[in-house]
């Protein structure tokens, strides 16, 4: 195709109602999705988040017994550190499980001068079978009726568990996410990361309780009543994101899942964007199969309170896919000297009104989360580039998962992929 014919064909295309439709989508959905997060979520924070708060201190109760159970593969470099941390968690009653899934490097020498605490437990697999195996075969092993599921690079909060625990006195309650925080915050890459777990997953979770359900818990951080794992088949080794698996599953057999942001519990983030691709792609995978295998939500009454969640999320896909689709449009008709439609380089109303709404949605996650996380206000200024270089990444990431919207789930179970750098992957 010559220029003159290509030039026709774009200005025809950006001239036609399916583009117009496109492009208000891609305008309307951001603006929308931060005016009902922001809302919801301050929702939460004050009609929830601080009622009836128990002394986590209080003595005079009946503390469940938790299992903290850890999945580890190739964690030689953090394993040591976390495990510490877990065991010095101001609880009254708690073991921990180590579960070494095949690892080749020396996780299990890491951990040995600490096997003088009886509390603390290491199952030894020869082969690596994945996370969600690893995760299935501690189930038997586990004492507590209450499980806390950390990642091999999570370091608890001393209180952590006292704030979850008084959740599971309903028996409707299944599962307690907590709030994973950023520690490794050197870097730039890191900074946002920190900013986006205020003023994203932190926000959207308050704001999935209001709306009655979550698209996940948080796999880093998150306590399970073993009865209804166990009700909904355990863990799914065949599913890239277990997290997410396991949340729906629970959902649909109408179990209860909450948030507790109180319950922190630090992590490690990728250092690289290498590593921060490499860990977006498995989530963004394993959200669209969950999606794909949990599409009958839709069409079941007794699910409607999954509704929103799964609406939102396959918007939030549909979104990824505008922006990948107009910005390459975009940049061939500036290729070719044809003015985009909807595109300026002088901010337009629109634009203005993203980037507003995003930085005041950014800032509203960070001002509700300081009281966790002191130094998070310090990060703020790093803001200003989530719109402008994260949004871009992730949704690159997401249009890059699109296939396994289509693809059933694989039979073999979803092993771990490489040793740890410095990355939470």
């Amino acid at each position: 195709m010559n220029q003159d014919a290509l030039e026709t064909a774009l200005y025809a295309l950006q001239h036609s109602w399916p583009y117009a439709v496109v492009l208000a989508f891609f305008a309307a959905y951001p603006i929308v999705t931060s005016i009902m997060w922001m809302i919801t979520a301050l929702i939460f924070r004050l009609r929830w988040e601080d009622a009836g708060v128990e002394d986590p201190l209080a003595s005079d109760r009946d503390w469940p017994f938790v299992s903290v159970l850890v999945p580890a593969h190739n964690e030689e470099a953090v394993i040591a550190r976390s495990v510490l941390a877990m065991l010095r968690m101001d609880y009254p009653a708690f073991e921990v499980i180590v579960v070494d899934d095949g690892s080749s490097d020396g996780t299990l020498a890491a951990l040995q001068p600490l096997l003088g605490d009886t509390r603390l437990r290491v199952v030894r697999k020869t082969v690596n079978e994945g996370k969600a195996m690893a995760l299935n075969d501690a189930l038997p092993l586990a004492r507590g009726e209450i499980l806390m599921g950390l990642d091999a690079d999570a370091e608890p909060d001393p209180l952590m568990l006292r704030y979850i625990g008084p959740h599971f006195d309903s028996p409707r309650v299944a599962a307690v996410t907590g709030n994973p925080r950023v520690r490794n915050t050197g870097s730039f890459l890191a900074r946002l990361q920190a900013v986006e777990f205020s003023s994203i997953i932190s926000l959207l979770r308050r704001a999935q309780r209001v709306w009655g359900r979550i698209v996940t818990v948080s796999g880093v951080v998150a306590a399970l009543r073993r009865s209804a794992v166990i009700d909904v088949g355990g863990y799914s080794p065949n599913m890239p994101t277990e997290d997410i698996e396991l949340t729906w599953k629970l959902q649909k057999r109408h179990y209860d899942v909450r948030y507790e942001p109180r319950a922190i519990c630090w992590m490690t983030v990728p250092l690289s964007w290498r590593g921060l691709w490499r860990q977006r792609l498995r989530w963004a995978r394993g959200l669209a199969q969950v999606l794909r295998k949990h599409a009958d939500v839709m069409v079941t009454w007794k699910s409607r309170r999954l509704w929103p969640v799964f609406v939102e999320s396959s918007l939030s896909i549909l979104w990824s896919v505008c922006f990948v689709f107009l910005a390459s449009l975009w940049t061939l008709s500036y290729a070719i000297g044809l003015p985009p439609v909807g595109a300026s380089p002088i901010p337009n109303l629109w634009g203005m009104a993203i980037a507003t709404l995003c930085l005041m949605q950014l800032l509203t996650g960070v001002l509700i989360d300081r009281r966790y996380d002191r130094g998070i206000t310090r990060f703020l200024p790093y803001a200003v580039w989530y719109p402008l270089v994260y949004w871009a990444f992730l949704a690159l990431t997401t249009v890059r998962a699109l296939p396994y919207l289509l693809r059933a789930p694989a039979r073999e179970a979803v092993r771990w992929s490489t040793a740890r750098t410095g990355s939470a992957a």
